[in-house]
């Protein structure tokens, strides 16, 4: 496993597709085999989605990386992250910015994201079990917000809760594919750019499918 680690983080830098020296340490310091089935163990740093129960998966390496690197994380930003899932991406950016409130919607994948983060001690990652796609007003405004599935548009509540000049990035489109999205709010309203063709699963809640 530690190989094929070292051969992600060679593509990354050889392909110029991660060039955030921080962000490919903080990929470096997070086992991305403490947030996947047991099953899948073997997989743990294949670059592709793998499930992770109720319909579920854990992203690819290279799609978390592109989408935390847009989102140019400072040490003093509290992010806002929709879509725990196991909790590995909030681990990662735990490394990069102040705070991440995570959230998720499956009751039984909130609680495992909360036992992986345990079990790592990352004190300024809080997992919370809630519709994602009306934001978590209790922590606004935030710095940044990363939506990691597929939503038909950028939610108003997450542009809402949103800092001006914050960033957020989100796949919007149907189900059989979404671009990924860049925005930056400018006196309240998105200014967005298209980063191209991805794939997530559907946004549950009150402003996903």
């Amino acid at each position: 496993m530690t190989r094929r680690k070292e051969d992600l983080v060679r593509y990354w830098k050889d392909s110029k597709l991660i060039t955030d020296e921080k962000l490919l340490n903080a990929f470096s310091a997070v086992p991305r085999e403490a947030f996947i089935l047991p099953e899948y163990l073997d997989q743990a740093y294949g670059d592709y989605p793998l499930p992770i129960g109720h319909g579920q998966t854990i992203s690819q390496p290279t799609t978390v990386m592109l989408m935390i690197q847009t989102l140019e994380l400072r040490k003093t930003d509290k992010v806002l992250e929709v879509g725990a899932g196991s909790g590995y991406c909030a681990a990662i950016m735990s490394r990069l910015c102040k705070k991440v409130i995570t959230t998720e919607i499956i009751p039984e994948l909130c609680n495992y994201a909360k036992e992986n983060i345990l079990r790592l001690k990352l004190k300024n990652v809080e997992v919370v079990c809630h519709d994602g796609s009306k934001g978590y007003e209790k922590e606004a405004p935030y710095d940044k917000i990363m939506v990691t599935a597929a939503c038909p548009g950028i939610p108003d509540p997450l542009i809402a809760q949103l800092k001006e000049n914050g960033v957020i990035v989100a796949p919007v489109g149907g189900s059989f594919g979404q671009e990924m999205i860049k925005g930056i709010k400018k006196k309240g309203k998105l200014m967005t750019k298209n980063l191209g063709e991805f794939m997530f699963v559907p946004l549950k809640g009150e402003h996903g499918f």
